[in-house]
C-alpha cells in the first residue's frame, strides 16, 4: 500500500507503558454493501494480531501495533428485495411522522433514541460512550442519529464495523476478532476519563485523529444542510424516504405506448395525456419575433438574470493544467473567454442595445447559484473578483450556494462512501434554485432592484442569446404577464435531453388542468418515449427539445419556492442510468450503478397549470400562464458540456460541435449581407479537421441580427480565413478577407469609471473605440491550419501572419480603398 494511504484508526488506551493501536485497512469494492458469507478459512480474508506487552518500553516494543486488515474482495451485491424497500419506507415514514409531531429538540432525540436502528447502534459495544466522547452538541447528536435511523450508519465506520452491516460475512469475522481484542484489553482494567471498552482520546483530545475529526466536522455540515434544506420533506429521513420510493417505483407503473395514461387516485389525478405544444416559431414569423424582441429590450429594466452554475460537470472533465485541480464548467475557456464571461458579454450586449435605443444606463442584477463541488463557489467568486465584477459593481451580483447531497447505490439505496465520515456527494440538481433563492433572500434582492421577471440560462449553452431568442422569450413573458416561458427547438433524436410537452389532465375533483411542462429523458420510459432514434410511427420526434432557457415571473416562482412542501422541489428524480465514479481513500477506483436525488428547475411549470370546468380541445395554449417559443436549433441550444473522447466520431454536445454551430450562425448572419463565404457542412466533415473558417463577432455588434446586418455589406471571406471583431461600433463595406484579421478595442462598449460606491463601473457609450472599413482587401497567410497544436474551440491557434488593429481608449480606425498585405499590427491612438 502506498505511503500516502491512511487507515482510519482509534487509539486504544495507553496504560502505563503499554502502547496499542487498533487500525483497519479495508480495501473493498464499497463501504456499504453487505459481504457474502465466508468461513474463517476463506483465503480472501485474513486477520492477524501482534501484541506486545511489557513493563517498560523498548525500541523493539514501543512501536508495536495491533493491526486488523482485510484483503480486497471482488463482490457484486445481490439485487434488493422490493418488499424490504417497502418495509423500510413504512418504518421511516412512521419515524418522520413522530419527529414532525415533536416540538423540541429533546423530544426529537427521544423519538430517535427509541428507533430500532439507533438503539442497536448505541448498544453496540461501547459505541454510545465513544459517540458521547466526541463532544457533540444536541443538534449534532440529532444529525448523527438521523443518519443512523435512515439506515446509513456505515458512513460513521471508523475503520471497523461501526454499523450493523456485518451479518455472517467477512465483517462479522472482523468484529468477532476485534471484540475479542477489546475484551482482552478490558481485563487489564484500564480506564481513562470514563471511556470504557478500550477507547481513549488521542493527542488532540478526541477519540479521533485530526483528519478524522475534520472529516466528521464536514459530515456534520453536510447533514445539517440536508436536514435544513430538505426540511420540507422531512430532512435526512425524508430524503431517504424519497430515494427509496423512487428506487422502488417499478418502470411499468406509468408505462404507456400512446402517450396517454390512466392512473390511480394516489397520483392525484384520474387521467393524464401529453401533447405536442404549439407556440410562435421565431424563425418563420419574423415580424412578430422582432416585435417580441423589442418588448424584451424595453423591459430590460424589469428583468433580472439567473445562472444555475452549481453542477459538477463531470462529463466535461475540466482540469487546471497547472495544478491538476478539477474545475467547474464556468471556468472552461471557450472562444477566448471563460463560459461565465461569455454569459456576461451576452448580457452586456443587450444592455448596450438598450442604451443605444433609449440613452439610459441599465445594469441587470445577476443571481448565480453555485455549489462547493470542485470548489465551484470559490472559483466563480475569484473569477468575478479578478475581472472587477465585469465592470458592473459587486452589488449587482448575488452568489448563493446550493447544498450537496449524498449519492446512493441503485442496488439498495445506501449512501456511497469514500472513507469513514466522507460520503460521495454531488449537487442536488438545478431545481433546488427556487427554494434556495427564497431561503437566501434572492427574490427580495431582485425586488429591491425593481425587477419583476428574470431570464434563466445554463453556462454550457453557448448560443442561447443568438439573435432574437432570449429577448423575444423575455419580451413575450413580460408583455403578456406570463408566469413561465420556454425557448425550444427541434429535438435531436437519441440526444440525452428532455422534451417540452403540453399536459392535459383531469383532477380528482373533475376539473381539467392544462399547462406546458418538461419530461426529462430519464423519465421517457414512463411515457412510452424511446431514447433511441424514433420509429416511423413514433411520436417522439414531434416533441420539441427542452433547453432550460426560461423566462420566469419572480413573484410566481417565489410563491413556489416558499411553500414548505414537496412542491418547492419540482421534478424530483433519481437518475440511475449513469454510473457514479469515485475513488476511495486507498486510491481504488469505483464505478457504481447509482445516482442522487435531483430536482429540475424547469418543472416548476407543474405548479402553473390552469384549470377549467370542462375539457378544452382547441386554442387552450393562448390562455395559459405558461408559453413556448421556437427557433432554429443552432440559435437556441448548442452545448459544450462534455469532453470529446479521442477518436470519437460524434461531436454532439462537445466544445468542438458547438463551435461549428457558432460558425453556422455566422454564415447565416453574414451571407444575408451579400458577403461570400463558404458554407459549413455536417459535423462528420470536420471530425479530423478544423472548421472552414473562424469568425468571432462580439455580441454587442447586435445582438439582434437585424442590427448587426446594418453594419456589414458586401465583400468576401475566403476558406481558411479568420475574422475576430471585438468592437461594437463597426462598419464593413465591400471588404475582401483572405487570411486573418483581428480588430480589438480596449473599450468595446464604453469605459470604466468609479461610481459613488467606489466600485469601477462600465459606462456605456463613454470613450469607446470605432472602426470603419470600405473597399479594403486584407491578404496574408493567416492561420497555420496544419498545426497539430490548434484548438479551434478555444480560439487557440498558430498563425503565419495576421492583421491586428488595436484601438486604445476612444480611438477610431478608418481604412478606404486600400490593400493591406502580409502581417501588420496597427495601433490607433487614444
Amino acid at each position: 500500500m502506498a505511503s500516502s494511504t491512511r487507515a482510519s484508526s482509534l487509539l486504544l488506551l495507553n496504560h502505563k507503558n503499554n502502547h496499542f493501536t487498533l487500525s483497519l485497512n479495508s480495501k473493498r469494492p464499497s463501504l456499504f454493501h453487505s459481504f457474502p458469507s465466508v468461513s474463517s478459512q476463506n483465503p480472501l480474508f485474513s486477520v492477524s494480531f501482534s501484541l506486545s506487552l511489557s513493563s517498560s518500553p523498548s525500541p523493539s516494543t514501543s512501536s508495536s501495533i495491533t493491526r486488523v486488515s482485510t484483503a480486497a474482495l471482488e463482490y457484486a451485491p445481490p439485487a434488493p428485495d422490493s418488499n424490504n424497500f417497502q418495509q423500510e419506507i413504512s418504518r421511516l415514514k412512521t419515524l418522520r411522522l413522530k419527529l414532525s409531531a415533536s416540538k423540541t429538540l429533546k423530544q426529537k432525540l427521544k423519538v430517535l433514541n427509541s428507533d430500532s436502528k439507533v438503539k442497536h447502534f448505541l448498544n453496540t459495544r461501547g459505541f454510545e460512550k465513544v459517540l458521547g466522547s466526541l463532544g457533540l452538541g444536541l443538534d449534532e447528536s440529532f444529525l448523527v442519529k438521523c443518519l443512523v435511523a435512515a439506515g446509513q450508519e456505515h458512513v460513521l465506520e471508523m475503520g471497523f464495523g461501526f454499523g450493523e452491516k456485518g451479518g455472517d460475512g467477512v465483517r462479522s469475522s472482523v468484529k468477532t476478532a476485534l471484540y475479542a481484542l477489546v475484551e482482552m484489553i478490558e481485563k487489564w482494567d484500564v480506564n481513562n476519563g470514563g471511556l470504557r471498552e478500550g477507547f481513549v482520546k488521542s493527542q488532540n483530545g478526541s477519540v479521533l485523529e485530526d483528519e478524522d475529526s475534520e472529516d466528521l466536522r464536514k459530515l456534520l455540515k453536510i447533514l445539517g444542510e440536508i436536514e435544513e434544506f430538505y426540511g420540507c420533506i422531512g430532512g435526512i429521513i425524508g430524503y431517504q424516504i424519497m430515494v427509496l420510493e423512487l428506487l422502488s417505483r417499478s418502470s411499468h407503473e406509468m408505462q404507456t405506448t400512446n402517450h396517454s395514461q390512466h392512473v390511480h387516485e394516489s397520483m392525484e389525478y384520474q387521467f393524464l395525456e401529453i401533447h405536442v405544444p404549439t407556440g410562435c416559431d421565431l424563425s418563420q414569423n419574423t415580424e412578430y419575433a422582432s416585435q417580441a424582441a423589442l418588448w424584451g429590450i424595453e423591459g430590460l429594466p424589469d428583468l433580472g438574470e439567473i445562472y444555475p452554475l452549481g453542477g459538477s460537470a463531470d462529463r466535461l472533465g475540466l482540469v487546471d493544467p497547472d495544478t491538476g485541480e478539477c474545475l467547474p464548467a464556468a471556468m472552461l475557456r471557450y472562444c477566448g473567454w471563460t463560459l461565465l464571461e461569455g454569459l456576461i458579454r451576452d448580457l452586456q450586449a443587450r444592455e448596450f442595445l438598450y442604451f443605444k435605443l433609449y440613452g439610459k444606463q441599465c445594469i441587470t442584477p445577476v443571481a448565480i447559484m453555485t455549489s462547493s463541488a470542485k470548489n465551484n463557489h470559490e472559483h466563480i467568486t475569484s473569477l468575478c473578483e479578478r475581472l472587477g465584477w465585469f465592470g458592473r459593481g459587486r452589488s449587482s451580483f448575488q452568489l448563493f450556494e446550493q447544498p450537496l447531497v449524498p449519492t446512493v447505490s441503485a442496488e439498495d439505496g445506501q449512501w456511497l462512501v469514500r472513507k469513514p465520515f466522507v460520503p460521495v456527494c454531488k449537487p442536488g440538481g438545478h431545481g433546488v434554485i427556487w427554494k434556495l433563492a427564497y431561503d437566501k433572500g434572492i427574490f427580495q434582492w431582485f425586488y429591491d432592484h425593481g425587477r419583476k421577471g428574470a431570464t434563466v440560462r445554463q453556462v454550457s449553452n453557448v448560443v442561447a442569446a443568438t439573435d432574437v431568442t432570449l429577448l423575444a422569450l423575455a419580451g413575450i413573458g413580460l408583455h403578456h404577464g406570463k408566469k413561465l416561458g420556454f425557448a425550444s427547438c427541434k429535438r435531436n433524436s437519441g440526444a440525452t435531453e428532455g422534451v417540452n410537452v403540453l399536459i392535459e389532465k383531469k383532477n380528482l375533483d373533475g376539473k381539467w388542468a392544462y399547462g406546458l411542462s418538461c419530461i426529462e429523458y430519464t423519465e421517457f420510459d414512463k411515457f412510452g418515449i424511446t431514447s433511441g432514434p424514433p420509429s416511423p410511427n413514433s411520436l417522439q420526434a414531434e416533441f420539441p427539445a427542452n433547453t432550460n432557457i426560461l423566462y420566469v415571473d419572480l413573484p410566481s416562482a417565489e410563491l413556489v419556492g416558499s411553500t414548505r412542501s414537496e412542491r418547492s422541489l419540482p421534478g424530483l428524480v433519481l437518475n440511475t442510468k449513469k454510473s457514479i465514479v469515485y475513488t476511495d481513500y486507498f486510491g481504488s477506483w469505483h464505478s457504481v450503478h447509482g445516482g442522487r436525488l435531483e430536482c429540475t428547475m424547469q418543472n416548476i411549470a407543474d405548479n402553473f397549470l390552469n384549470t377549467y370546468s370542462s375539457r378544452c380541445y382547441k386554442g387552450v395554449e393562448d390562455k395559459l400562464d405558461t408559453f413556448i417559443v421556437y427557433n432554429e436549433r443552432r440559435r437556441v441550444t448548442s452545448s459544450a458540456k462534455k469532453k470529446r473522447k479521442h477518436a470519437d466520431m460524434s461531436l454532439h454536445q462537445t466544445p468542438d460541435g458547438s463551435l461549428l454551430d457558432i460558425m453556422r450562425n455566422a454564415y447565416d448572419l453574414l451571407s444575408h449581407c451579400d458577403i461570400d463565404l463558404p458554407e459549413v457542412e455536417g459535423n462528420d466533415k470536420y471530425v479530423d479537421s478544423g472548421p472552414p473558417f473562424l469568425i468571432f463577432l462580439h455580441p454587442a455588434l447586435g445582438p439582434l441580427w437585424e442590427v448587426t446586418r446594418q453594419k456589414f455589406s458586401g465583400g468576401s471571406i475566403s476558406k481558411g480565413s479568420e475574422l475576430q471583431i471585438e468592437v461594437a461600433e463597426f462598419l464593413w463595406r465591400n471588404v475582401q478577407l483572405e487570411g486573418s484579421m483581428i480588430i480589438a478595442a480596449d473599450n468595446i462598449m464604453g469605459s470604466t469609471r468609479v461610481d459613488e460606491n467606489g466600485e469601477p463601473t462600465l459606462r456605456y457609450g463613454h470613450r469607446y473605440g470605432r472602426c470603419k472599413l470600405h473597399n479594403v482587401k486584407v491578404l496574408n497567410d493567416g492561420i497555420d491550419w496544419s498545426s497539430g497544436d490548434n484548438v479551434y474551440w478555444k480560439h487557440d491557434v498558430r498563425r503565419f501572419e495576421a492583421l491586428k488593429v488595436i484601438l486604445h481608449g476612444n480611438a477610431e480606425f478608418e481604412a478606404s480603398n486600400v490593400t493591406i498585405q502580409a502581417a501588420a499590427i496597427l495601433g490607433s491612438m487614444q
